[in-house]
């Protein structure tokens, strides 16, 4: 990594990162949609975006000069892990060039059985200089992709896989992301139902080096919900 590259995730340090994402079955899956959605972030004062898919990572970066983690979310029949699985997820990303990409680094079934430290080794191998990180659902996943030597360790699938279901990442002041600060050796990026501006302060507050917040500002579906649910009430 150069040392510009350095200086441009050092800028991602106490700040916010929002996830511009929508998936085909969505009312905004639009590349253009998603470059707008980026740089309405961009002027709301976010420092980085997190992507999905190559068409929609490219044309963000067209559009703004933030930062990127980018992934690619695919299903197999044999796995349950989704997020940038195999190495051709990796190689489709390399074209968008994102600062960062994100691999689930959970302990769920991996596509033709393959383990997470094999698929890891793979991705250094083969890109030595990308930087990732490990989207992960519980502590002792955050403990062993910190021990792998992934450059981030992300909170993403707290509560979204069958190992984490019913966690809650804000459960007695967010102990799942202290008790992850007390061990690992890289910087934790808290992710994954920070959906308020007091969870945000907190979980900096608590020594993450970001957060990412999504649903809450680029879902607007899902935001109309929760004051359409408040007129039935």
């Amino acid at each position: 990594m150069s040392k510009e590259d350095r200086n441009q995730m050092e800028e991602l340090r106490h700040k916010l990162i929002v996830s511009c994402q929508a998936l085909p079955n969505e009312p905004l899956h639009s590349d253009f949609i998603m470059a707008r959605m980026a740089v309405a972030a961009k002027e709301g004062g976010a420092s980085g975006i997190r992507a999905n898919s190559v068409i929609d990572i490219k044309a963000i970066k067209e559009a703004v000069d933030l930062p990127v983690i980018g992934i690619i979310k695919r299903d197999y029949p044999d796995a349950q892990a989704f997020i940038t699985p195999t190495i051709a997820e990796v190689d489709g990303l390399m074209e968008a060039h994102p600062e960062i990409i994100a691999l689930d680094a959970t302990n769920s079934s991996r596509p033709q059985g393959e383990s997470l430290k094999a698929f890891f080794q793979k991705v250094k191998e083969k890109y030595p200089q990308q930087l990732l990180m490990a989207d992960c659902s519980t502590l002792d996943e955050m403990l062993e992709a910190d021990r792998m030597g992934f450059d981030f360790i992300g909170t993403t699938l707290v509560g979204y896989t069958s190992q984490s279901e019913g966690d809650k990442i804000e459960a007695n002041d967010f102990e799942i992301i202290r008790k992850a600060l007390a061990e690992i050796q890289h910087p934790l990026i808290a992710e994954g139902n920070i959906d308020s501006p007091e969870k945000v302060k907190r979980v900096l507050e608590l020594g993450a080096f970001s957060v990412v917040v999504g649903s809450a500002i680029t879902r607007p579906q899902l935001i109309t919900r929760k004051f359409a649910d408040a007129t039935k009430e």
